[in-house]
């Protein structure tokens, strides 16, 4: 008590000290006692599914809807994975592969947002709509899409006001690869390098 008298301030740090301690050991101990781990399976599985976090399956988006097959839901409610999707998710759960359900939309081919620069008025409507942040803008500036992020979720399309956003179908395969032509602003010692 004389600690108390003498060194008030002294004794509140030793008291809070002491209290720190004790409740940090108790923490500790609490998160190595009742640590709970990811499913490796539902990771699995969300390595299959495409990545669109479109929602079309009814999940907020892939991952949740790879926990939810995980705990037994359905393989076929993801349009956008389409039928190889569904036939790697059979494989990699062994069970018997079936067609997409069509109450959750039918396979297209991966598509890409264009915005129409020239009528886009900025309100930023569909950049807040895109869950994998593939559209820049400002506010009342125009606004662009990253076509290597877009995902091709049509999530974009509704909430645009003034309808000048078009989906075009991504072209793939070899025909449509081209060569990245270097820039024309190289010095001519570097063309001669190169």
């Amino acid at each position: 008590m004389s600690l108390v008298d003498t060194q008030p301030v002294l004794a509140a740090l030793i008291a809070l000290l002491g209290l720190g301690i004790t409740f940090g050991a108790i923490l500790g101990f609490a998160s190595i006692r009742f640590r709970t781990e990811g499913n490796p399976l539902a990771d699995q599985i969300n390595q299959i599914l495409p990545q669109t976090q479109c929602g079309q399956c009814g999940y907020p988006g892939c991952k949740p809807y790879a926990a939810a097959i995980a705990e037994g839901d359905v393989i076929n409610k993801c349009p956008p994975g389409g039928q190889e999707t569904i036939d790697a998710l059979a494989d990699l759960l062994d069970v018997e592969s079936m067609p997409l359900d069509a109450e959750h939309g039918e396979e297209k081919a991966p598509k890409v947002a264009f915005i129409r620069e020239a009528e886009c008025i900025g309100c930023t409507k569909c950049i807040q709509a895109c869950p994998v942040d593939a559209i820049l803008g400002a506010a009342k500036v125009m606004h662009t899409v990253i076509a290597d992020e877009c995902t091709g979720c049509d999530l974009c399309l509704d909430p645009c006001p003034v309808d000048c956003i078009d989906m075009i179908e991504r072209k793939t395969g070899i025909q449509h690869w081209r060569w990245e032509l270097p820039s024309d602003n190289i010095i001519a010692s570097d063309r001669a390098a190169a």
